[in-house]
């Protein structure tokens, strides 16, 4: 599997502070080693997209669907960005 982020994703790493920013990458490389990993609490949304959700920390987010052999990462930030997976 690989990584693809999308614009909104760079968008929003962008503006996260450098904490978070360092939690997400081994949080990403981590999916890409076992995606079932119980720290990431991997989980389908809700949505008719196929959309995922997966877990940076207890208030942080990512959001990404599976096509072929990638992750395309969605959105990553706190609770709210679920609203607009």
């Amino acid at each position: 599997m690989k990584l693809l982020f999308t614009k909104s994703f760079r968008k929003d790493y962008a503006v996260l502070s450098s904490d978070i920013q360092t939690l997400a990458e081994k949080k990403l490389k981590l999916l890409l080693q076992d995606s079932r990993h119980p720290s990431l609490r991997v989980k389908k949304m809700e949505d008719p997209r196929d959309i995922w959700e997966g877990s940076i920390t207890q208030n942080y987010r990512f959001t990404f669907q599976i096509i072929g052999d990638a992750y395309i990462l969605r959105r990553l930030g706190t609770h709210d960005i679920l609203r607009t997976p």
